[in-house]
């Protein structure tokens, strides 16, 4: 059993940073490939990126290549989203999601709550 808490999420303004924060209680997080999602109001969820276990690996949604980057670091179990240049419709609940497996859609075993991000234009 995986959990995931996220945090790190807030009001920003247009063009402003936030970083992520996805913290996992598993003794072995580096076999865990890791994703980040977002699901704003009345949209389907969408995938963002995703990581592999031993972080040499990354991928990325073309609408946040660029701007956003997906980080681990194994030996505080955690993932990170850092998010740069943020727009409005960057507002969303961002989640994280843990799976053995790493995949580029919603098919991660195991989610975190979410944590808010709301982009202010």
């Amino acid at each position: 059993q995986v959990q995931l808490v996220e945090s790190g999420g807030g009001l920003v303004q247009a063009g402003g940073s936030l970083r992520l924060s996805c913290a996992a209680s598993v003794r072995t997080f580096r076999n865990y490939a890791m994703g980040w999602f977002r699901q704003a109001p009345g949209k389907e969820r969408e995938f963002l990126a995703a990581i592999n276990g031993n972080g040499y690996n990354t991928y990325y949604a073309d609408s946040v290549k660029g701007r956003f980057t997906i980080s681990r670091d194994n030996a505080k179990a955690t993932v990170y989203l850092q998010m740069n240049s943020l727009k409005p419709e960057d507002t969303a609940v961002y989640y994280c999601a843990a799976d053995r497996l790493l995949q580029l859609g919603d098919g991660y075993g195991y989610w975190g709550q979410g944590t808010q991000v709301t982009v202010s234009s």
